[in-house]
């Protein structure tokens, strides 16, 4: 399709690799994680490594989580190892991985969802919750290597990127999750900042282009639930709202731009290959679906963007650390026939 085409030229997007990869370009990504990840290993200590290193079929791999995990007294319960148990040594290799597994502008996102712990801290002032931009961890699963199969993640609050490995060839780029809290920043020297600004905008863009006949079908009846955690595979149901078929040019010029800004946040290759498979499964197959609460302060919504291969979720409908209304992220990208490589499981 030439609108689509001309999107790929604009964007990030230019080429393939992903799932069942083939080609040259295939091998520069899933070489620069196998890299990346044992440098990161070899500059662990043997203690380090246990929490580090789990089997690659470990049921481990699949628990995912976005929210902050502790115990009543302020212990975490996440796997992995911590930033902040790191040498500066093992944070710049720690950061070398993280940058494996992220486009450049992404880097900067998932570094800034990091920062945002110290804002929360300050906010919050001694609330039940640890704000801590060091509690995020890195979790291997396997042997990192160009040949075998092996995985890895990082994880912390709102954030959630998991990979999986196979062949020299990155099989799984799902889930991939970022958040934020605040959404904008309200106060201090970061006033008016925002970390995932792509997302709110071009979902209201799309939403205010459409006619008012296209409103009545992509507008849902109340809001989308939260994103589903700890499962390897969304239940998100048949692709609800408004389809792309039914959109003129402008419309779905617009919608593919919000679908390559969440592609946009894997490695650059990566998001050029789901952007290809989102185009062979058939752009007009897309649905787009909003809700929003006009009512309420801060008028909190979601919106759901759904393909025959991909699902993207997202809202915003909490209150921030400070009590702003509707002024706290959580989105996500996922393969609808199953992350973390198990697809048909």
């Amino acid at each position: 399709m030439k609108l689509f085409r001309l999107l790929l030229a604009g964007t990030v997007l230019a080429g393939l690799v992903g799932v069942a990869l083939v080609g040259r370009s295939a091998e520069q990504p899933a070489a620069k994680m196998a890299t990346a990840a044992e440098k990161f290993l070899a500059t662990l200590s043997a203690e380090q490594k246990d929490k580090t290193v789990y089997a690659f079929d470990s049921k481990e791999r699949t628990n995912w989580f976005f929210i902050p995990l502790q115990t009543p007294d302020k212990k975490s319960t996440r796997k992995g190892l911590p930033i902040e148990e790191m040498t500066a040594e093992q944070k710049d290799a720690a950061r070398e991985l993280l940058r494996a597994g992220t486009s450049a502008s992404s880097y900067t996102k998932a570094t800034t969802i990091m920062s945002l712990e110290s804002i929360l801290h300050d906010l919050e002032k001694g609330g039940s919750m640890v704000r801590n931009p060091g509690w995020y961890f890195f979790t291997l699963f396997g042997t990192p290597s160009k040949t075998g199969q092996w995985g890895w993640r990082v994880e912390g609050h709102h954030l959630s990127l998991n990979f999986t490995l196979d062949k020299g060839k990155i099989v799984s780029a799902t889930p991939n999750f970022f958040g934020a809290n605040p959404a904008t920043i309200q106060q201090g020297r970061r006033k008016g900042a925002r970390t995932l600004p792509e997302a709110e905008e071009l979902a209201k863009e799309l939403f205010n282009a459409l006619d008012d006949d296209q409103k009545k079908v992509a507008l849902q009846d109340k809001q989308f639930p939260e994103i589903e955690q700890g499962k390897a595979k969304p239940n998100v149901g048949p692709a609800r709202g408004l389809p792309a078929s039914k959109m003129n040019k402008q419309q779905k010029g617009i919608l593919l731009k919000l679908v390559a800004s969440y592609a946009d946040r894997m490695p650059e290759e990566v998001g050029r290959f789901e952007m290809d498979k989102v185009e062979k499964a058939g752009t007009d197959k897309i649905h787009f679906a909003f809700a929003q609460e006009e009512d309420k302060r801060g008028k909190p919504y979601t919106y759901r963007v759904q393909g025959p291969t991909f699902v993207i979720e997202f809202l915003n409908v909490q209150n921030d650390s400070a009590g702003n209304p509707a002024n706290h992220i959580h989105s996500a990208w996922r393969n609808l026939q199953g992350d973390f490589g198990l697809e048909g499981d």
